[in-house]
């Protein structure tokens, strides 16, 4: 069984941005695009063969036992994303693993997609860029 977990990046930042700015237009704007997205990533995974277990907010969460190539959804999913919102994704043979590396993606630039079985060539990567 293979899992996704996909989030939306820094989108608490941008509704407390509105909710400062005394902007209801822009925060009505912004959960209609999110509800939209979350819509249309869930339709693009079911197109693909995968079990839905979680899509709110600006989330989805899914399962599949098919042999899928999570880049090349992940691909699928950045075209459909809003251009104010990015999305950030993990994959695993777990929840809890692709939620793990879902984490490792948004703590490691956002907008992309971390595999679980590859967390430690992260680490190694960041580690090298950190120590230049």
């Amino acid at each position: 069984m293979k899992y996704i977990s996909i989030d939306g990046d820094d989108v608490g930042r941008k509704i407390t941005s509105y909710y400062l700015s005394n902007d209801c237009n822009g925060l009505e704007e912004l959960s209609r695009s999110i509800r939209a997205s979350t819509k249309a990533i869930s339709v693009k995974l079911q197109e693909h063969g995968f079990d839905i277990i979680f899509c709110a907010a600006d989330g989805v969460a899914a399962s599949t036992k098919q042999d899928i190539d999570m880049k090349s959804i992940f691909s699928e999913i950045r075209k459909i994303s809003p251009d104010e919102v990015t999305f950030s994704a993990g994959s695993g043979s777990s929840i809890r693993e692709s939620y793990i590396a879902l984490i490792s993606a948004k703590s490691n630039g956002k907008n992309c997609l971390h595999e679980y079985s590859t967390l430690d060539d992260y680490s190694k990567d960041n580690q090298i860029v950190q120590d230049r």
